[in-house]
């Protein structure tokens, strides 16, 4: 297949086309290469004759889009319309990257794929306006919603929090937020698969598990040998942002499973992870 990536510079990006570079003609597209807010993205996405078009470009900095909601819509909505324009030029399905913050939040169990959406900050209303431009404008398409994804490409939770452990007397971290860790390179060797099903419809792909963010902070000290450093737990009200993420927004992946698409668990996936990062 002719494949084309949107966001070919970010972590999921490079993880993907590295995946699929050996099966398919893969042109990863980067912010030079494609501004997706621009009017004429789609023609330039439908003049590559994609067989498909992963659409990974969006604005992620969900404290930034807190502060600016309107550029948030237009990256992550307005962008993901003229993605869709290309993909109904070219007559080709498309993956849209979406997220668990179309949840609010409130739920006591993993969310499920058709669990109805209610974001509650900028960064998942923007999401899920991207999610309900792909559903009216395309009849194929694969929405892949993933959380909290780590990677070798990319400063994550995970690098940061090894960074702040090597001059921080104690860590503070929130223990009341709960959610799916992803190691990209797992997600990306999902969605390779999942495109080769034309299965379409909605997927959570994460890896299996839940953790707070108290707990991937302290696994992923335990890991890399760094039991030294303490780390308290402190609630989300202690810890200002601008942006207010959902509690609890753990994916269950019941529609990938269903197709023969399973994740290992997030600890498996983190401890691979911090040996490619940590070496020795």
């Amino acid at each position: 297949m002719r494949v084309v990536i949107t966001g070919g510079g970010g972590q999921l990006g490079r993880a993907l086309a590295r995946r699929l570079a050996s099966n398919h003609e893969v042109f990863a597209l980067g912010k030079r290469d494609l501004d997706v807010t621009r009017p004429e993205a789609g023609e330039k996405v439908a003049c590559l004759r994609p067989d498909i078009v992963i659409h990974c470009a969006a604005w992620t900095d969900v404290d930034g889009c807190a502060r600016e909601p309107e550029r948030a819509y237009l990256v992550n909505a307005l962008g993901t319309r003229n993605i869709a324009l290309g993909c109904q030029r070219a007559g080709c399905p498309m993956v849209y990257i979406s997220t668990n913050e179309v949840f609010d939040g409130r739920s006591t169990r993993p969310y499920y794929e058709y669990d109805p959406p209610n974001p509650i900050n900028p960064y998942g209303r923007s999401k899920l306006a991207g999610e309900q431009v792909v559903q009216t404008m395309l009849t194929r398409f694969y929405i892949v919603r993933t959380a909290w994804l780590f990677g070798c490409d990319r400063e994550n939770f995970i690098t940061k929090i090894l960074k702040r452990a090597q001059t921080a007397r104690r860590l503070d971290v929130v223990a009341d937020e709960v959610g799916s860790p992803t190691y990209v390179e797992d997600l990306a060797a999902a969605v390779a698969k999942l495109i080769e099903t034309e299965v379409y419809g909605i997927y959570h792909f994460v890896n299996a598990g839940q953790a707070s963010r108290f707990e991937l902070a302290v696994t992923a000290l335990e890991l890399c040998g760094r039991r030294d450093v303490p780390v308290r737990p402190i609630q989300l009200a202690e810890y200002r942002r601008a942006s207010t993420p959902p509690p609890y927004s753990v994916l269950a992946n019941v529609a990938g499973r269903a197709i023969g698409i399973e994740f290992r668990p997030w600890q498996e996936a983190l401890a691979e992870y911090l040996r490619r990062l940590c070496p020795g």
